[in-house]
């Protein structure tokens, strides 16, 4: 209750010797802390005796807003300042989204990506929407025991039971698990994205796919994609796919990769005709690209991450009719001429392209940009990849390119890709 203004207080006020204030005055000497840090708080507790404020009676509502801003492991650490607020942290309402992104220093990241682990592991009460696990960082989740994160993981495909967005890129889920994801989320679930999970096989995949008939973004390595995945996804109790992205990594020089049948990717586009098709590749050397772009593919996104021989480029041009997007790191020191104009020639949905350690003579890029026309929306060419020729010089080629294009070009100093 206030006093009223000029109320005297009928508590006394200690005298300057009274044990309070020598007790005060030696804790200060003792921690050596200046007095103006000692006037600070007792600042504070006036302002906090005249507010009469309690952070651990904030209304549950209050504290669930609050609680929403917070990064997961920071929820944590708050849930153990008192018992209101460790309620909040298991409200369900809380955990309608789980994302968390591996990105600390690798002195942390193992210890982070345990606390993660033990934050899933209390969500029993809790049904999740959506659930990330990224590593941008190593080591990764990859480091935990495997026990521990299937543990952890099972406790949210058991309780969720309406989990629409899974991202569980480099870590140890497994097949097991996936049967588990399934047998509780099939009618929800309806994006699936598992790079580098290396504990999980074609058959786990498959067996998502299989059961998720609402299934409309799939992202996985290429080792886990096979002929039996895409006639399961074109099956007609699934619905029409949106986006399926591929990566293609070679982990040792001279790896083998299988081919997918032409009649399994036939079967996919006639199933989802709008789908887009997105592949990563870094491969090592030319053998290894011997089982792709031999017939055609329905490729809509490509993206070579290592260098790429002419040769391959040149399949791109004659297999990759649905191409929309191309961008290529490096190639070498023989002009792509050739498989440029090929590829604007084939390839006439093409409105994106991207060029980096590579060659082009100037009067092909003209003439590529020209078969092209206006429906290039982005066209991001390194300056160097550009060889001046007889007909045209590097001064000449920004005012060409921008006729054709109907807006102002100039090639790029740096990568934007």
């Amino acid at each position: 209750m206030k006093r009223a203004k000029g109320e005297q207080d009928p508590s006394p006020s200690p005298s300057p010797g009274s044990p309070p204030e020598i007790c005060k005055k030696l804790r200060t000497q003792l921690s050596g802390e200046p007095d103006d840090q000692e006037e600070e708080e007792e600042e504070e507790e006036e302002e906090e005796a005249a507010f009469g404020c309690d952070w651990s009676r904030l209304p549950q509502e209050i504290l669930l807003h609050i609680f929403q801003y917070l990064p997961l492991l920071d929820r944590a650490f708050a849930s153990q300042v008192c018992r209101g607020w460790n309620e909040a942290f298991h409200m369900p309402e809380l955990w309608r989204c789980f994302e968390f992104e591996l990105n600390q220093p690798a002195s942390s990241s193992t210890e982070s990506a345990e606390a993660a682990c033990d934050i899933l592991s209390q969500l029993v009460n809790c049904s999740l929407k959506t659930l990330g696990l990224i590593s941008t960082a190593r080591p990764s989740f990859m480091e935990l025991p495997k026990s521990h994160f299937i543990s952890a993981l099972t406790v949210v495909f058991v309780n969720s039971k309406s989990l629409s967005s899974l991202k569980i890129d480099d870590t140890p889920v497994d097949d097991p698990s996936l049967k588990v994801l399934v047998a509780n989320n099939s009618d929800t679930l309806k994006l699936l994205k598992m790079s580098s999970c290396p504990h999980v096989s074609p058959a786990g995949i498959l067996c998502v796919a299989d059961q998720c008939h609402g299934l409309r973004e799939l992202a996985l390595n290429y080792h886990l994609l096979s002929d039996e995945l895409l006639l399961a996804l074109s099956s007609e109790r699934h619905v029409h796919l949106e986006h399926l992205r591929i990566d293609v990594v070679s982990e040792n020089p001279g790896q083998h990769f299988r081919a997918i049948k032409k009649s399994s990717w036939d079967a996919m586009v006639r199933h989802s005709p709008n789908f887009n098709l997105v592949m990563y590749f870094f491969l090592y050397d030319e053998d290894e690209f011997r089982p792709f772009f031999v017939e055609e593919i329905p490729v809509t996104h490509l993206y070579f991450g290592r260098s790429v021989s002419k040769d391959v480029l040149g399949r791109v041009g004659l297999h990759c009719p649905r191409l929309v997007e191309l961008v290529v790191c490096a190639n070498g020191l023989r002009p792509l001429d050739e498989e440029l104009i090929r590829i604007a020639k084939r390839c006439t949905r093409l409105s994106a392209i991207g060029l980096g350690e590579c060659e082009v003579s100037c009067s092909a890029f003209v003439e590529f940009v020209k078969m092209c026309g206006r429906r290039l929306s982005q066209l991001s060419i390194m300056e160097e990849v550009l060889i001046p020729d007889h007909k045209y010089s590097l001064d000449d080629i920004h005012w060409e390119v921008s006729k054709h294009l109907g807006r102002v070009w100039f090639p790029d100093m740096m990568p934007t890709w």
